[in-house]
Order: structure tokens, then C-alpha cells, then sequence
């Protein structure tokens, strides 16, 4: 039966739980749009109020590879599902993550352990964009060459940790396991 489900059917699925996410972010409490009442297609300052609260920003990217990584483990732990029901999966696992990052729990944690001294959390406007750039991430996982799909996250982790010494992966190493001498070289570079 899955396999008979057409790909209208599998986008609608997906945009329910993108929408359940905004919903049960409100709930939460999560702001709509930055406090600043406007939205920015861009916000390039880490250290800002803007941060993680307009559509995208230097934490977009670390999104982008979400997606990549949501098409590698579902094809290699369920690759015989359809794709479209793969892709439901990654949309769901994106939106929990998005979910329970804003939880007040994780952004303490984040507030903790990591440079991000002033988070707050995202808005929800950033947060369904952040699961939006896991689905582009997904797609171009599924579409183009394995070769391109790991230089693309590899030109991603290289660029964003020079720009703004942090990445996906800084970001998860200083969350689960946070090393003083990394978080004193990522809080220099945040002074220059």
C-alpha cells in the first residue's frame, strides 16, 4: 500500500507535521517572527538578537547537512521503504529535533555549554525554515552524486567553522561534551 501512495499524498504528509511543529511551538510559547518585527532573509551576526530568528542565517547550513545525513541512514536502514515514505520519516526526525531544541531544557544547555551565551531559542518562522533546509538537503542527497553530496557538507563544515568558528559538528561536540580549550578558541573569534 505505501508503495501506492503518490507523491501529492507524501508532500501533504510532511507539510501536516511542518505545520504540526509551528503549532506545538506556539504552544511552547516560541515567538512567530523576530521581536524585531520584521523578517530578514539573511542574518549574518551570530552574536545578535537576530540570530536564529529570521529565515536564515549561519546555522542553516548545519541544516542542509541534517538532510544529507536523514537520507544516509534511511537508506541504509531502510532502503527497501519508498522514498516518499523516507522522506515523511527525515521530515518527522527534523521536526522533533526543531521541537525538542527549543525546549527550555536544550537551550539552557545550549546557553551552558556552548558560544551561545545569548540564545534564546528559535522563532518559529527559523525553525520551520531550518526543517525546510533539512528537506532541501534531503532531495539533493537523493538527486545528486554521493561525491558531490559529501564535498558540499564537507565545503560547508570547512567554510562556516572559518567564518564563524562553529559548525554542525563544533555545535554537537560542545552540546553532548563541551571542551573548555575549543569553547575559549570559538569565544575569540566571536570578540574579533
Amino acid at each position: 500500500m505505501l508503495d501506492r501512495l503518490s507523491g501529492r499524498v507524501y508532500v501533504a504528509i510532511a507539510a501536516s507535521i511542518i505545520a504540526g511543529q509551528a503549532l506545538i511551538e506556539h504552544f511552547m510559547g516560541r515567538v512567530a517572527i523576530c521581536t524585531c518585527g520584521y523578517v530578514k532573509l539573511w542574518e549574518g551576526e551570530v552574536l545578535s538578537a537576530g540570530n536564529s530568528q529570521h529565515l536564515s542565517d549561519w546555522y542553516t547550513f548545519s541544516h542542509f547537512i541534517h538532510g544529507f545525513g536523514f537520507y544516509l541512514l534511511l537508506w541504509l536502514f531502510a532502503g527497501r521503504l519508498p522514498i516518499g515514505l523516507r522522506f515523511v520519516l527525515a521530515v518527522l526526525a527534523e521536526s522533533c529535533w526543531e521541537v525538542l531544541e527549543n525546549t527550555d531544557m536544550v537551550i539552557e544547555r545550549y546557553r551552558a555549554a556552548t558560544i551561545s551565551l545569548n540564545y534564546y531559542g528559535d522563532s518559529i518562522l527559523n525553525s520551520v525554515s531550518d526543517t525546510l533546509s533539512a528537506v532541501i538537503g534531503f532531495w539533493f542527497a537523493r538527486w545528486m552524486p554521493v561525491k558531490l553530496t559529501i564535498a558540499a557538507g564537507v565545503a560547508m563544515e570547512i567554510g562556516v567553522g572559518i567564518a564563524i568558528r562553529d559548525n554542525f559538528t563544533l555545535n554537537m561536540l560542545m552540546l553532548l561534551h563541551p571542551i573548555h580549550s575549543v569553547e575559549a578558541w570559538q569565544a575569540a573569534g566571536q570578540r574579533r
